[in-house]
């Protein structure tokens, strides 16, 4: 029997390697425009702090306000509030985040002013009494409010909040730190939790009230 040669069968020709390379940029780049388009269609405001789904309901926050009547988040309905877990004895953190809260507050048009509130809620019930809290709000803005709630209740309103604290570098019992949460909380008028944030993002004044301004709307 004669050899029969059999055709080679036909090799397909290789994609040049540019075309790879761009295939794989259109697809990460069709990946991230996805990623942002569901961002933007979540929150189209470009928002600089972190969003919360915007019928997240603000934690209930009851206690001692710095004037020393009864004080309820809710009797701020019609107003936004920046809301922020400190202590007095704070060297940095708070004092700082309370001197940025102003700073956009006065950032706003003057006729937005009054409805952007600061409200510090103390986690150093031992040592901030009503007075020393009224005195230290008043001190960054005469439209600050402070908050007083005696143990256990501050615990279980801090964990509604999702914010931890612990005493730290105890030298007596009236001598020590308080690591604490930093986040800084913006409620709505209608009592709704839209965002937060980080101490370290305060100091842009323009971006942060930007994004209070927007919630006002």
């Amino acid at each position: 029997m004669n050899d029969v040669t059999l055709p080679s069968p036909t090799q397909p020709a290789r994609r040049p390697v540019w075309q790879s390379l761009l295939w794989a940029l259109l697809a990460v780049g069709l990946l991230l425009g996805g990623v942002w388009t569901y961002a933007r269609l979540k929150s189209p405001f470009p928002f600089y702090g972190t969003v919360y789904d915007p019928q997240t309901t603000a934690p209930a926050l009851t206690g001692t306000g710095e004037d020393g009547r009864p004080f309820a988040l809710s009797s701020l309905r019609g107003q936004t509030v920046a809301v922020f877990f400190g202590f007095l004895h704070c060297a940095n953190i708070c004092p700082t985040t309370l001197a940025s809260l102003e700073r956009v507050r006065q950032a706003l048009p003057e006729a937005e002013r009054a409805n952007f509130r600061t409200v510090l809620v103390t986690l150093d019930p031992a040592r901030d009494d009503v007075k020393k809290l009224r005195e230290y709000v008043r001190f960054f803005s005469s439209s600050a409010k402070g908050v007083f709630l005696p143990e256990p209740d501050l615990g279980d309103t801090a964990a509604a909040w999702g914010v931890g604290y612990q005493k730290s570098d105890v030298k007596s019992k009236t001598t020590y730190q308080i690591n604490h949460t930093t986040g800084v909380y913006l409620i709505d008028r209608e009592g709704r939790r839209r965002l937060v944030w980080d101490y370290t993002q305060l100091t842009n004044t323009d971006r942060v009230a930007a994004d209070v301004r927007e919630v006002m709307r």
